[in-house]
């Protein structure tokens, strides 16, 4: 793939990075309740991932939900990069996406977006409608694949293992090649144990664990796994190379070099 050396060059470079975490509400950065009213349990996060609450470096994950974002008081607050939500399966999109994005850039917040994956419309939908919402700017950080379950969709489609597999792959090709970056995994501890587990991916994982750390709840993560914890935090684990930073959902973000934060 012709991007491959840009992607290898990204990741040497940031693992390279050293960083930590420090916590940061998200509500002093938002308007509370308005139309779609808070989510029970977001600014109340479990005792068991206090840790990403003493960390250095912190990142917030925003959709629709959290209204009128004010990315430069998030900023001057400590916020130091931002991931929103941008599509979901082959026709939706985040109704603040857009604004959310022109908001962060001016602000200059490193800022990122996710797709949603669906599973009752193909890949290449999906793939073709994130290219056609999400800019291309070199300057945002990799995209990243939310994968879960849609226990509350109206799609109730399950499917195998190896058609998940295949679809992933596929989306994640896509969303690499329109980007330029090697996109970021943000997935739970049920869609790991049915369908990632045991699956080779070069790709940083962002894994959901809000009451406890992910080493805690996931199942031999590899020693490339970063991922970060507690909600709408990013903290720092040991890699390879040192400490790195990651983000998980409700938590933080991906590996970055410190002069990208």
């Amino acid at each position: 793939m012709a991007i491959a050396p840009m992607t290898r060059l990204f990741s040497a470079f940031a693992r390279a990075a050293i960083v930590g975490v420090v916590a940061v509400s998200l509500a002093s950065c938002a308007t509370t309740g308005g139309l779609y009213g808070a989510i029970p349990g977001d600014n109340r996060p479990h005792s068991g991932v206090d840790r990403a609450r003493s960390m250095p470096i912190q990142g917030i994950d925003v959709a629709r939900y959290q209204e009128n974002v004010d990315f430069d008081k998030a900023r001057a607050a400590g916020i130091h990069f931002v991931f929103m939500k941008a599509t979901e399966g082959k026709d939706y999109i985040d109704p603040d996406f857009q604004r959310n994005w022109v908001r962060a850039r001016n602000a200059g917040m490193p800022h990122g977006a996710y797709h949603f994956m669906t599973w009752c419309s193909t890949a290449a939908e999906q793939a073709a409608w994130f290219i056609s919402q999400v800019p291309n700017d070199p300057s945002a950080l990799p995209p990243v694949l939310d994968l879960e379950w849609n226990n509350h969709s109206s799609c109730k489609v399950k499917p195998s293992k190896a058609d998940a597999m295949e679809k992933i792959r596929v989306m994640l090709e896509a969303m690499e090649r329109h980007t330029g970056k090697l996109p970021i995994i943000y997935t739970d501890m049920n869609f790991h144990r049915d369908i990632l587990e045991g699956e080779y991916l070069p790709n940083t994982f962002w894994l959901r664990s809000t009451a406890a750390e992910p080493h805690e709840r996931y199942k031999k993560p590899s020693l490339d796994l970063l991922a970060i914890y507690a909600n709408r935090r990013c903290s720092g684990r040991e890699g390879r190379s040192g400490p790195q930073c990651v983000l998980r959902k409700p938590a933080g973000l991906a590996d970055l070099p410190v002069d990208r934060l």
